[in-house]
């Protein structure tokens, strides 16, 4: 069922680097965001151009999003010395951390940001989607219920969630097989679900 890992991934790989989502974590940083020069070029009276504002967070985002995972880290790694509790910026580590393919790092990281700030569903969707990835599906629907119960608007988690159910309803219609392999009510709710989910399937 791997098309369901790829898609459950992708959808939290795509949230991460949002400034929807970044804003999300740590309201004082949606205030922070209306400070700054705006983007369109500016003079002072002199005549010399002012260099638009550009934040530590909004700096190394964009150094994800163009795969500079290295100058990323360094960057994050660099601000967090000076405030490393700062639950934006280790969110965002997280995130260079999983995209790196440092999945322990990236899953110590997500479980002490979610102990330190367990009202923030975001990392514990991260979390699970590292698990997933893992095939560790337990873990990924515990930490997807956590992110839910937290936030129960955040539609990514409902319909990661999904998948992780989906997952776990294989594994067990497999096993059954196993069991009774000869168990007629099973190989079609199996099949139904190799055909959604399989290699052939559209994400």
């Amino acid at each position: 069922m791997q098309t369901s890992v790829n898609t459950f991934r992708k959808a939290a790989v795509i949230a991460l680097v949002s400034s929807a989502l970044v804003a999300a974590l740590c309201p004082s940083v949606v205030q922070a965001q209306t400070y700054g020069m705006p983007a369109t070029t500016a003079t002072t009276n002199f005549g010399t151009p002012i260099t638009p504002y550009v934040d530590d967070y909004t700096k190394v985002t964009k150094l994800v999003s163009a795969k500079q995972l290295k100058e990323a880290l360094i960057d994050a790694d660099r601000y967090l010395e000076s405030k490393p509790k700062d639950p934006q910026m280790r969110f965002i580590k997280g995130v260079i951390l999983t995209e790196m393919g440092q999945s322990a790092d990236a899953i110590s990281l997500f479980t002490t940001l979610t102990q330190d700030y367990p009202e923030l569903p975001e990392p514990y969707n991260n979390l699970a989607v590292l698990y997933a990835a893992d095939n560790q599906f337990v873990q990924a629907r515990i930490a997807l219920e956590m992110a839910i119960r937290t936030n129960p608007s955040y539609a990514t988690a409902h319909e990661n969630l999904g998948d992780v159910y989906v997952k776990l309803a294989s594994q067990s219609y497999s096993q059954a097989l196993q069991l009774e392999p000869n168990k007629t009510t099973v190989q079609p709710k199996l099949a139904l679900i190799r055909t959604m989910f399989g290699p052939a399937a559209k994400p």
